[in-house]
């Protein structure tokens, strides 16, 4: 990286950042140099971020770039070419459908770009639309070609801005299909299935399940040749989209499931991580922790927050926060103090319990809330981050957080009211850019922490720790 652009990297990054947060005179700040300094390094070890274009301009990866190598859980955290790789990421749930619209396919290239720009280095969207408008699997096991190489092109456009993709392959709810989808089709097959939750427990439902997985992970990727179950931009499987299983509070009808499913993506991909898609709710397993569930419905959806992911063959947690939606839609500083214990008891338990990173894999707030205004969102980003790096610092499980939802500018007739436009939204934008450089200097440490002295780690420290948010 030449002189100017690391001179700019050191203006906008610290300067304009971390002593305006600090309120401090930079002119006068003793420890000047012992940042730059430390950043220097940063930099020297940091060979895929450049400044041209943002806070982050992600250098293209090649097909054979020896850095685009797998993401693996190693006890509580990720790794990936032996390095720990917390996430800040996003959701962008519709790509694939976008994707498969000519008129609309650059707003996908747009939104990676600038993605990429913040930072962000991890997006979850769905990998299924089931029986629908512009659907993938148009009946079990028969696809629309074009759709298919619609996800194709979402896949290797995000290898291009170095975002990997957790890959979402059904839904709970109606919306893409989802469950009622399978019903609806074992229906029409002679079936007498008189309730959605018999997606999980009949046999000839799971067959279909099953057909879809296999069909995705051996997918051949028509603009890179690459399977995707041997594709590093994958950054995991999740099986599916916030799973529920009402009819049987207990929690066995989903736990067999899991079991089965999660085994079942294991036998056809070694490779890559699988996550549930849980949204964190406790249940019979752990009475004690029910005191965390924002509401007593929570304990009879049929999930168990510790036994589900203590199936075979799933590699991290997930967990999702939506105070509005669970405590009440009008804002307060309670959905901030539900949020931190919230996350500190999931915390806890992937350490204690579980030995796995969990990731926060949805997060947001409406702006059609009672109250909402873009500092409360702020606010409740900066919730999330700080709580975050105060499991990072001490290695914790926290191993990261997708915020919901990221788009470009010109989809607002997508926006179920959490979308967040960056270029319409400086401050959460600047936000999301200091959470990158930090999680990024995280990321970055085992390669370089040899070479500290104690004025550089103490810098660097000052910069990660600062309550500054």
């Amino acid at each position: 990286m030449d002189t100017c652009k690391r001179c700019f990297f050191l203006s906008l990054v610290f300067f304009m950042v971390f002593f305006e947060d600090l309120g401090t005179n930079v002119h006068g700040f003793q420890g000047e140099e012992q940042i730059e300094t430390t950043v220097e390094d940063f930099l020297d070890h940091s060979p895929h971020f450049t400044t041209t274009q943002g806070m982050y301009d992600v250098e293209e990866v090649g097909d054979d770039d020896d850095d685009w190598q797998m993401v693996q859980a190693k006890g509580n955290q990720f790794v990936v070419n032996g390095q720990p790789f917390y996430v800040n990421g996003f959701n962008t749930y519709w790509l694939m459908v976008f994707a498969a619209d000519q008129s609309t396919r650059g707003k996908v290239s747009e939104l990676f770009q600038q993605a990429s720009s913040v930072g962000l280095t991890v997006c979850r969207t769905w990998a299924f639309n089931d029986g629908q408008w512009r659907a993938l699997q148009k009946s079990p096991s028969v696809y629309d070609e074009e759709v298919f190489k619609a996800l194709d092109f979402v896949v290797s456009e995000a290898k291009k801005y170095k975002i990997r993709l957790i890959l979402s392959l059904v839904n709970n709810w109606d919306a893409y299909g989802g469950k009622a989808q399978y019903v609806k089709w074992g229906n029409a097959s002679g079936l007498n299935l008189t309730s959605d939750d018999e997606f999980f427990s009949h046999p000839t439902l799971r067959s279909y399940y099953k057909s879809h997985v296999k069909a995705v992970l051996n997918r051949v990727n028509t603009f890179t040749n690459i399977t995707y179950k041997n594709d590093p931009t994958i950054f995991a499987w999740e099986l599916m989209n916030e799973p529920r299983c009402t009819s049987d509070p207990s929690g066995d009808t989903l736990q067999s499931w899991i079991a089965e499913m999660a085994a079942y993506v294991k036998s056809l991909d070694a490779k890559h991580m699988v996550e549930i898609g849980l949204e964190g709710f406790y249940g019979p397993s752990a009475p004690a922790r029910t005191q965390f569930n924002p509401n007593s419905y929570a304990t009879q959806v049929g999930t168990d927050f510790i036994r589900n992911h203590q199936a075979l063959g799933v590699d991290f947690a997930s967990v999702h926060i939506y105070a509005d939606s669970w405590i009440s839609p009008t804002i307060s500083d309670a959905h901030l103090e539900f949020t931190k214990s919230w996350m500190e008891a999931h915390i806890e338990d992937a350490e204690k319990y579980l030995g796995m990173p969990v990731i926060f894999s949805e997060f947001g707030v409406s702006r059609k809330d009672p109250g909402y205004n873009s500092s409360y969102r702020d606010t409740l980003i900066s919730t999330v981050y700080k709580t975050l790096l105060n499991s990072t610092k001490k290695g914790g499980s926290g191993a990261g957080s997708l915020l919901w939802q990221l788009f470009p500018d010109g989809t607002d007739y997508m926006d179920d009211g959490y979308a967040i436009v960056l270029a319409k939204s400086p401050s959460t934008s600047k936000l999301i850019s200091l959470h990158s450089t930090r999680v990024a200097i995280f990321n970055s440490r085992c390669s370089w922490k040899c070479r500290w002295g104690c004025r550089k780690k103490n810098s660097l420290e000052t910069f990660l720790y600062h309550d500054d948010l």
